[in-house]
């Protein structure tokens, strides 16, 4: 008898493939990015922390994915580890890796990302932080490619909707989206 993989270790290879530079990278190269993008660097003086990944790899065809894993900060420290997984259905063709920040307005947000597993349902969007070529993404999807430079990012107007702010720089691929789907976060502490 024949045996296949699930899809769901299909996908799990398509989207390492994105996340493999997550190491690379670290919190305070990733922080520094968006300290120095635009509307960004405002959350950073008046939040009461934040969650920073690196990389997130997302791939799709037909069925999408995305992951990365990231760290949660109060008051400039690391109070603990989290990891995003999304998962989307719809019209998507491609991969891209791409770094993201969560603000938390206030500690009630912040017990609200940490108490848990949180998720973002369909409403929530993300601000696209580009430079040049890149397009915007959102939580539940659209098309986005790699910014030509980081260093000289912008962002688009945002604010806290429901006590987060989630802004995304991209780092590299093409994707095309068409999708719905949701973003679920887990919360160890250190």
């Amino acid at each position: 008898m024949k045996r296949t993989l699930p899809f769901a270790k299909i996908l799990l290879l398509l989207t390492s493939f994105f996340v493999c530079t997550a190491y690379a990278d670290n919190y305070q190269k990733t922080t520094a990015l968006f300290k120095n993008a635009g509307e960004s660097a405002a959350f950073f003086g008046n939040s009461y922390g934040y969650a920073v990944f690196p990389s997130i790899g997302k791939g799709g065809i037909g069925i999408g994915g995305a992951h990365g894993n990231g760290g949660v900060f109060v008051g400039g420290k690391q109070v603990g580890e989290t990891s995003m997984t999304q998962l989307t259905i719809g019209f998507q063709l491609g991969g891209q890796a791409y770094s993201q920040m969560i603000f938390f307005k206030d500690k009630r947000a912040f017990d609200d990302f940490t108490g848990g597993n949180f998720e973002f349902g369909v409403e929530a969007s993300a601000v696209a932080i580009t430079a040049g070529a890149s397009a915007g993404t959102s939580t539940t999807g659209s098309s986005a490619g790699a910014s030509s430079s980081k260093s000289s990012a912008t962002t688009a107007g945002s604010g806290y909707h429901k006590g987060m702010a989630v802004f995304t720089i991209a780092k590299g691929g093409l994707m095309y989206e068409a999708t719905i789907g949701g973003q679920k976060y887990k919360y160890k502490p250190l």
